[in-house]
């Protein structure tokens, strides 16, 4: 019997296809260029930053990925909308993790030999490498830093403003509800956008010298995305709404889980009972770092599907899966180091985890974040071709 796409995303979700491989990996720019170099087909570089958040038709079928289609045009959450001051012959930056609209002005601030400095969509002022600026970028500066700052910041926020959404919206209906495969929508992030807008060292003081205007700032977030859900949920049905968060590092959350519980989680809850008010019970979030301590927090608070579990920050997903059995979709728990070490630390990795997780169900295997430049492109391909042979699909000839 043949099943969509958006289906099988589904069932995968609700653990009724064990030893089904929903396989997709994202990549460092800079690691397909050096693939091309080892002998990979020049047609898996993604042309532009836009189309490496839309997707490279040619890369996912190279790989056979499984793919999904982001809601992007609708300015929620991470954007293709690209931080660009004018006048320059590259490209500098991959995407805003804020959904201001409109964006601030891209300027440049300074420039010398090696680096340049700017002003990005989002304002924040950002350093690159021009020999590579695809890099990751210093942050030298972050718009909101008081309550002044904030009040002009937040007018950015409001969900009513016309620019949010695609200017012929029944036509972009139409097109995304006849998509074959699986739509996510990104619907906030009380810590991450929170970050991206005050920087990460001045957030946490915050949280203690100012615990006030950040509740005003995370109502201003809330009310954004309800509004956002209501509009577009009324009209696309989507398989998967998206938080974006990244508030761990290696040894656990930077922010305590007691104020997690406090300032979060009934905001969290809000969202999450309006997505299931629409029939969305798949609502996935990505942070980095240790998150043993968030997963039962997140959980209570209706958040169900986690990505990207580091190895490296000490997340042990089989140990995860074991404790919260079918309450929690499990994303990505590849260490990409093993990709890096060679083709008997791979099968170790694999060979580890992957078997038992994906017989369990509710499991969305890739590696632990973007795969680094440092994995050969004969590695990925055995990496690529021993995920397959787990779940008992014919291998690739590359």
């Amino acid at each position: 019997m043949n099943i969509s796409q958006k289906e099988r995303f589904l069932d995968i979700c609700h653990f009724k296809r064990p030893g089904d491989l929903w396989l997709r990996d994202v990549f460092w720019r800079e690691t397909l260029e050096k693939w091309v170099k080892q002998g990979a087909p020049k047609q898996i570089i993604i042309p532009t930053l836009k189309q490496q958040l839309l997707g490279n038709r040619f890369l996912d079928d190279y790989f056979q990925f499984d793919c999904s289609r982001s809601l992007f045009e609708v300015i929620s959450g991470i954007s293709v909308a690209v931080s660009q001051p004018p006048g320059l012959s590259y490209e500098i930056s991959l995407y805003q993790a804020s959904p201001v609209v409109p964006v601030f002005e891209p300027r440049v601030i300074s420039e010398d030999e090696h680096t340049i400095s700017f002003i990005n969509g989002t304002g924040q002022t950002l350093r690159v490498l021009k020999d590579n600026p695809f890099k990751m970028p210093t942050y030298l500066d972050w718009p909101v830093k008081d309550r002044a700052t904030w009040n002009a910041y937040k007018r950015r926020l409001d969900p009513n403003t016309p620019q949010r959404y695609p200017a012929d919206w029944n036509a972009y209906v139409q097109e995304m509800n006849g998509k074959s495969e699986p739509l996510s929508l990104g619907v906030g992030g009380f810590y991450g956008y929170l970050r991206e807008m005050i920087g990460t060292e001045r957030i946490l003081y915050m949280f203690y010298d100012d615990p006030i205007l950040i509740e005003d700032m995370m109502e201003q977030v809330l009310y954004l995305e309800t509004e956002v859900i209501k509009r577009t949920l009324r009209d696309i049905k989507v398989q998967q709404a998206r938080f974006w968060e990244d508030m761990c590092y290696k040894a656990g959350p930077l922010i305590s889980p007691a104020m997690v519980r406090k300032f979060m989680m009934p905001r969290y809850k809000k969202i999450t009972d309006l997505l299931r008010s629409y029939g969305v019970d798949v609502i996935y979030l990505d942070s980095d770092g240790n998150v043993e301590q968030l997963v039962p927090l997140w959980l209570e608070a209706g958040i169900n599907f986690i990505w990207p579990f580091e190895v490296a920050a000490g997340n042990d997903a089989v140990a995860i899966r074991k404790k919260y059995g079918k309450d929690l979709i499990i994303g990505g728990t590849i260490d990409k180091r093993a990709l890096i070490k060679g083709k008997e630390a791979i099968r170790e990795e694999v060979m580890s985890k992957v078997p038992f997780l994906l017989e369990q169900g509710g499991y969305f295997p890739s590696v632990d974040h973007h795969v680094p430049p440092d994995v050969t492109f004969e590695n990925y391909c055995y990496y690529i071709n021993l995920m397959r042979d787990v779940a008992a699909l014919e291998k690739l000839s590359f």
